[in-house]
């Protein structure tokens, strides 16, 4: 019984802190210097791509329609994941009461129905986190096509920009999200794949997340 409470209250909380404290450590970089993480990259790039469309937006309108179509397929990917696999959750939860004396082993942490309650409930709200930002996300760039088209004179300064930008911003939280649930669910089997899905999911995540040194020469031209 000490190994159980021993594995829920050190590797739990380690996990979650290294989860929150990565995306911390990557919103406080992405603030102090954009260029060095991917996504203040692609969004400068996305930015910029915007004002060449706008600049030449008879031309390039057909562009602006394909392109903006690959990201709204990617983003209802991104939704319909986040809705399918909260709706399978919810369908299993029924069956985790009846099937908790299964796993009584040590490795898999305690199963007391309040903490069986906690996981689903903490995966659960994750998972539609990550289908509303997906979904506004959706709207943003459903409405971002119709702009792009438009002139630039039709609306304020600025603002077809901040309208593909809150898409996208919405549409990275959205699939962050997601990702997050990954290790949130395997804490259905306990808290040692828990944490070791929690370092293999930073792990990734930094490899993608911040700018390596050949991909900033790239940039730099």
């Amino acid at each position: 019984m000490g190994d159980i409470s021993y594995l829920d209250t050190i590797l739990v909380p380690t996990s979650l802190f290294l989860l929150m404290g990565y995306h911390a450590y990557l919103w406080h970089i992405f603030k102090k210097n954009p260029s060095s993480t991917s996504s203040g990259a692609d969004r400068r790039a996305s930015s910029m791509w915007v004002l060449s469309i706008q600049q030449d937006y008879e031309k390039k309108g057909i562009l602006a329609v394909q392109s903006l179509r690959n990201s709204q397929m990617s983003t209802i990917l991104s939704a319909t994941m986040g809705i399918s696999v909260y709706i399978a959750l919810a369908a299993l939860a029924n069956n985790t009461y009846n099937a908790a004396h299964i796993l009584k082993n040590p490795f898999f942490g305690t199963q007391s129905a309040l903490l069986i309650v906690l996981k689903f409930s903490l995966v659960s709200l994750i998972l539609l986190l990550s289908f509303l930002c997906s979904t506004m996300a959706l709207g943003f760039l459903i409405e971002a096509n119709f702009i792009l088209n438009l002139s630039t004179d039709d609306f304020l300064p600025g603002y077809p920009l901040a309208v593909f930008d809150r898409g996208f911003v919405l549409a990275f939280l959205g699939n962050r999200a997601l990702c997050v649930s990954f290790p949130l669910l395997l804490w259905m089997l306990g808290p040692v794949p828990l944490v070791l899905s929690s370092v293999a999911l930073v792990w990734v995540l930094y490899k993608f997340d911040f700018v390596g040194e050949g991909k900033k020469e790239l940039l730099l031209l």
